[in-house]
C-alpha cells in the first residue's frame, strides 16, 4: 500500500503542477492540456479505488489511520477535478462571448432607395444580456470555488480533530463501540463535504441552462 501511496500522491503533485499552466496556454493548444489533465486525474480515481480495498485490509491497529491518508488524497484529487471543470466554463464562456461578437461585426447590414435600416438595437441588446449572464456565470463559479475550499479547509480540522481523538482513544484504550461512533462520523463529514459539491455544480448548471 505505501508504494502506491507514494506514487499517487506524486501524480497529484504533477496535476498540480500542470494546472498552473492552464492560464498561460494558448487556444490552440489548452484543450490538449486539458485532456491530458483530465486522463492523469481518471488514472489517480483508478489508483484511489485500489487503494480503498487494500486501506480496508490493514491491520485494526492501523486501518483507521489508512483510511485517513487515502481521503486525504481523494478530497485533494476532487479539488483539482473541480478547479479544471471551473476553468473549462470560463473558457466556454469567453468563447462564445468571441463568437458572438465575430457574428455581430459580420452581420450584413440592410439597405432601401428610401432610407438605411440598420437592425442592430436587438443585437445590443441581446449581447448583453449575454454578457450579464457570462458574468453572473463567473461570480457564480468564482462563488462555488470559494465554497468548496471553505468545506475542504473544514475538513482539514475535522481531520486533525479526528486523528487527536482516534490518538487519545488508543492510549485510553477506548472501547470499540466508541471508535465505531468516531469513524461514523468521519463517514459523514465526508457526505457533507460531497453533498456541498454536488450542490454547487447542480447551482451551475441551472444557471447555465436558464441564464445562457
Amino acid at each position: 500500500m505505501e508504494t502506491l501511496y507514494h506514487q499517487t500522491n506524486k501524480q497529484i503533485q504533477e496535476v498540480q503542477s500542470l494546472m498552473g499552466r492552464l492560464e498561460n496556454t494558448d487556444r490552440q493548444s489548452v484543450h490538449l492540456l486539458e485532456n491530458e489533465l483530465q486522463a492523469r486525474i481518471d488514472h489517480i480515481f483508478s489508483h484511489l479505488e485500489r487503494l480503498e480495498i487494500l486501506a480496508s485490509k490493514e491491520p485494526p491497529n492501523r486501518r483507521q489511520n489508512a483510511k485517513l491518508r487515502v481521503d486525504q488524497l481523494k478530497y485533494d484529487v476532487q479539488h483539482l477535478q473541480t478547479a479544471l471543470r471551473n476553468f473549462q466554463h470560463r473558457r466556454y464562456s469567453r468563447e462564445a462571448q468571441d463568437r458572438e461578437r465575430e457574428e455581430l461585426m459580420s452581420r450584413t447590414f440592410t439597405t432601401n432607395d428610401a432610407d438605411t435600416s440598420i437592425p442592430i438595437d436587438e443585437t445590443l441588446q441581446l449581447n448583453s444580456n449575454l454578457n450579464n449572464a457570462h458574468r453572473g456565470m463567473d461570480d457564480l463559479l468564482g462563488s462555488g470555488s470559494s465554497i468548496l475550499t471553505g468545506l475542504r479547509d473544514q475538513r482539514g480540522t475535522l481531520k486533525g480533530t479526528h486523528k487527536k481523538m482516534l490518538d487519545v482513544a488508543n492510549m485510553l484504550g477506548l472501547s470499540n463501540t466508541v471508535m465505531r461512533l468516531i469513524e461514523k462520523r468521519a463517514t459523514q463529514d465526508k457526505f457533507i463535504m460531497i453533498g456541498g459539491m454536488l450542490l454547487t455544480c447542480v447551482v451551475m448548471f441551472l444557471v447555465v441552462k436558464y441564464l445562457g
